[in-house]
């Protein structure tokens, strides 16, 4: 940290900077030690500089979105923390005659973009109600349930690449796999285009509704979490997996299995980010040891996980 340019940054961004930031306040697992340098900026420039800054100090930089699908590590992120303000949460209409076509800032909530378009009678989005996080979070795990998935409806992606130079990136261009978005090394993410059009109101809502009411009835509610912890592996669902191999209910600390849906961990009271991932080595074991089936973490381990 002796190389950072702690005067830039403060001068740069102002209250908008901080050191040591706990990580815990701005997951939806409420868990992760500090962030070595936390920045939130507003615009392309301001992410320029930041990676001038951090190549400057020879410094790691990573973005933190909305927080979920992540576990930080307790001991914290070395570096940079990139955070997308407000300003990059705009969201823009404009129609044409394929359709509706949407900007949406990467910062933007997600559940926002839903309700927008679904008040508009738009078809494509039902599916993601009911998915935390923000747009650009959902759009590199391609996220996805009940049949649809961000990767169908996005027309191009735009950012800054890691020379520090804008780029948009068309449709053509974008390489989509299940829970992963293929993105080129340090482009971090500023906006994306979607492509929605006009559907039947009635059957609109009603796909809304059923997603609603399925993630309400089979998962956790009322406890910090990250979403589902394991991929699903190819003809089978990572929850009845866990369930048969006896997850729910299970704890390490304050994390414990949902008993609602096996591929849930829930931060019960004060959990560690060494507590979730040691429920997630166990589950994986027994998987293996009792079906033969080996599972893939769907969230993300952040920051320090070195031995101390």
């Amino acid at each position: 940290m002796s190389r950072l340019d702690r005067h830039g940054l403060e001068q740069a961004f102002g209250e908008r900077v901080r050191f040591d930031e706990p990580l815990s306040r701005h997951t939806s697992f409420r868990i992760g030690g500090p962030a070595d340098v936390w920045v939130e900026v507003a615009d392309a420039e301001e992410i320029r500089r930041v990676q001038v800054i951090a190549a400057a100090a020879d410094l790691p930089l990573f973005v933190l979105g909305g927080g979920t699908n992540v576990l930080v590590s307790d001991r914290g992120v070395r570096g940079i923390v990139l955070h997308l303000g407000r300003p990059l949460a705009c969201l823009d209409w404009r129609a044409n005659g394929n359709g509706l076509h949407v900007r949406a800032g990467a910062a933007l909530p997600l559940k926002k973009l839903v309700t927008e378009a679904i008040a508009r009678d738009l078809a494509g989005l039902e599916f993601a109600e009911g998915i935390p996080g923000t747009v650009g979070g959902g759009l590199l795990m391609n996220a996805g349930a009940f049949g649809g998935e961000i990767g169908n409806i996005v027309e191009y992606v735009d950012g800054v690449d890691a020379g520090g130079e804008p780029q948009r990136l068309p449709r053509a261009a974008l390489r989509f796999g299940y829970r992963r978005f293929d993105l080129p090394p340090g482009f971090i993410v500023t906006r994306l285009e979607f492509l929605l059009h006009p559907g039947d109101p009635s059957a609109i809502r009603a796909k809304r509704d059923e997603a609603k009411s399925r993630r309400e009835a089979h998962q956790p509610l009322g406890y910090p979490n990250a979403g589902s912890i394991f991929k699903n592996p190819p003809g089978a669902y990572a929850g009845r997996l866990l369930d048969a191999a006896g997850m729910k209910g299970e704890r390490r600390g304050g994390a414990m299995v949902a008993v609602q849906h096996a591929n849930f961990i829930v931060n019960v009271g004060a959990a560690t980010a060494a507590d979730v991932h040691a429920l997630m080595i166990e589950a994986a074991r027994r998987v293996w040891e009792s079906q033969g089936v080996r599972l893939e973490p769907e969230i993300k381990l952040v920051g320090d996980w070195g031995l101390a």
